[in-house]
């Protein structure tokens, strides 16, 4: 999608957003397959690289940010073009922010620290016993797990039970479905890729720089590569974890945007779906 997004771009007067909740964060390049200093330059990105990796970024502070990138790009007469895969902030942008009460990190502290003690699986069950609804919207994204759950103690109301703001702008929405078969040879390739483009250096710099550091270990890849690095599974075991890893987010991705409602769903890549969304495009 990157791909097509920086092609696309230069066809039509786009200026993209990232909606990736990884690429805000500041030195994780390789392992999130940042489009590079050379595709920014060429055409006009936004949302990436705002914050260092040890600070916390929230959905609230992706919409405002969002939404302010949208006001500007649109006073250039220039048409903003959101990508990226985090369905959450998508669909925050979309359909407004629940009115929740702001986080709480001294007693979203406590869940981390079981979430280090006891992992996911632990805290994911728990969230599905009292609202399995969100328990989908989360993703199984530590994040959102632990932020649930911290509006749950603190209100003894689920997340998806709070009303939504108004979104400022309205969108429209083309949603990209290729294969499974195909994305599993794409993400094994792309995984070696990164290897060799120097992942687990970049993953060990970020360990050193930030060794409390809780985005890498969500971060898809990133905690596999710290086992690695610690001395419990060797390289081509993390690489087959990652890829692994990928294809059952990829799924959860797919599961995720089939239910959204677009105006375009094209299931194929999107190389082939160019015409399409060239088409789609060009109607707006």
């Amino acid at each position: 999608k990157t791909a097509l997004a920086l092609t696309l771009a230069k066809e039509f007067k786009l200026e993209i957003i990232s909606a990736d909740a990884m690429l805000v964060y500041k030195g994780m390049d390789i392992g999130t397959a940042k489009p590079s200093q050379k595709e920014q330059v060429a055409v006009p990105h936004h949302l990436i690289d705002v914050v260092a990796p040890d600070e916390l970024f929230s959905v609230a502070s992706y919409v405002k940010l969002a939404e302010q990138a949208i006001a500007e790009i649109l006073k250039r007469n220039h048409l903003p073009l959101i990508v990226g895969g985090t369905g959450f902030y998508i669909k925050a942008l979309v359909e407004g922010l629940p009115t929740v009460p702001a986080a709480d990190f001294s007693i979203q502290q406590a869940f981390w620290d079981r979430f280090e003690q006891e992992g996911l699986e632990r805290l994911n069950q728990e969230l599905e016993a009292f609202s399995p609804q969100d328990a989908v919207r989360a993703q199984r994204n530590p994040r959102r797990v632990i932020r649930a759950l911290e509006i749950i103690q603190r209100t003894g109301r689920a997340p998806i039970n709070f009303k939504n703001t108004q979104a400022a702008f309205s969108y429209s929405k083309c949603i990209l479905l290729p294969p499974l078969a195909t994305l599993q040879t794409r993400i094994e390739e792309r995984t070696k890729a990164m290897l060799n483009a120097g992942w687990l250096a970049e993953v060990k710099q970020l360990i050193e720089t930030y060794p409390n550091l809780a985005t890498a270990k969500q971060a898809l890849g990133y905690d596999i590569l710290a086992n690695h690095l610690r001395g419990e599974i060797s390289l081509n075991e993390a690489e087959q974890r990652i890829t692994q890893a990928t294809l059952n987010y990829a799924k959860r991705q797919r599961t995720w945007f089939r239910k959204e409602s677009a105006d375009l769903k094209p299931e194929k890549l999107a190389k082939a779906a160019k015409t399409e969304v060239v088409n789609w495009l060009a109607s707006l």
